[in-house]
């Protein structure tokens, strides 16, 4: 993974950080630049480190290697251990569980922060009222968190993160109590927010309709390493790594191993695309979207017979799922499309692959 170059213009540079627990490492050599302003999600599956990462950035844990700056101070380094704590970062977290206190109402929690920092009485009332407004929750200034819905509760623990005018704001899963309704509405107000305070923002999710939703940059993280990071349009268009061209994505790519037999490439004994795109390679993989994926035979184009696993309408479309063996691919039907499991189906290929990856995962370019 090529990181960024960092520059002045960048609030975050993480230089070849590793994050070791006795013999399990959680995060392996990450190494990436963070523009301000910027809103930077961290995706991959459960158990991949991002929220390890994140736990760095906000000074909960300490790095074995490597070093974290915020806008150009280092504040974590691997042999000098955690040199800023979590309080002098000028940095917020927002938790999972919002960890608001139940004693206090929702103007207190959003308050108490900024009476620790030693703000004047007079310029504390005025920023909590702000941060009230902006999250649009004024009626419930006078509420303990017991009495207010989940997103309410939500919007308070951002509320009292924003408060104290950090540079940067970090996320650690946020929206994953909620329920699916509100989570797509509070995806839009973390934008908003994001905007009205300029501050560079980091979010970690395992969800990645959240993080192309949401993202100005995606860090896609795989086994503690950054598979590959940049603009989201960039990592659908371009994906470097099997891993990526999998993971993100709707509906999912698929990738077909493909060995070389004689000029052509085949799986099973299909043929389906030039020997020539294996970069001289005997075994690869093939990756097609979904949308070059046809139910039914088409003249001419190279066709599986699969079994019918399931079928889900999208904007006028249906997207089928079948298996050919135990491999699981999409493809993408006009209209509405039903079939009973198992039943025969027959998928053609009526494009080209978008791209060809090694059997260990690495893009060959042509």
């Amino acid at each position: 993974m090529n990181a960024l170059a960092a520059g002045a213009a960048d609030a975050i540079q993480i230089r070849n950080l590793v994050k070791r627990f006795g013999a399990f490492t959680a995060v392996r050599n990450v190494d990436i630049a963070v523009p301000a302003g910027s809103f930077l999600v961290l995706v991959g599956p459960s158990g991949c480190g991002k929220s390890t990462l994140l736990r760095m950035l906000a000074g909960l844990e300490s790095p074995s290697e490597g070093e974290i700056a915020f806008v150009g101070r280092t504040v974590s380094s691997g042999t000098g251990g955690v040199i800023a704590d979590a309080g002098r970062r000028n940095a917020g977290l927002v938790f999972q569980s919002y960890a608001l206190w139940p004693h206090m109402t929702v103007a207190g929690n959003i308050a108490w922060p900024l009476k620790v920092a030693k703000w004047p009485r007079e310029k504390r009332d005025r920023r909590v009222k702000e941060v009230l407004a902006l999250l649009g929750i004024d009626a419930l200034a006078e509420r303990y968190p017991a009495e207010i819905s989940g997103g309410q509760q939500q919007r308070v623990a951002i509320a009292r993160t924003i408060a104290p005018e950090p540079s940067i704001l970090l996320f650690d899963e946020p929206l994953s109590n909620l329920d699916a309704k509100l989570r797509i509405e509070m995806r839009s107000e973390l934008m908003r927010i994001h905007r009205a305070t300029g501050a560079t923002s980091v979010y970690v999710t395992h969800d990645q309709v959240e993080a192309m939703t949401m993202a100005t940059h995606v860090a896609v993280l795989n086994n503690g390493r950054v598979e590959q990071f940049g603009r989201p349009i960039d990592l659908l268009r371009d994906p470097q790594t099997a891993f990526v061209a999998t993971f993100l994505g709707t509906p999912p790519a698929n990738l077909l191993p493909v060995r070389r037999s004689s000029e052509t490439l085949v799986f099973g004994e299909t043929a389906l695309a030039p020997a020539a795109l294996s970069g001289g390679r005997d075994d690869v993989q093939l990756l097609y979207r979904a949308e070059d994926v046809n139910v039914g035979a088409v003249a001419g184009a190279p066709t599986l017979t699969a079994r019918f696993a399931e079928a889900a309408p999208i904007a006028g479309r249906t997207m089928v799922t079948a298996m050919v063996g135990d491999l699981r691919i999409t493809a993408m039907a006009d209209g509405y499309f039903t079939a009973m499991p198992g039943d025969p189906l027959a998928l053609s290929f009526i494009r080209t692959p978008d791209a060809v990856f090694a059997a260990t995962g690495e893009r060959i370019h042509q």
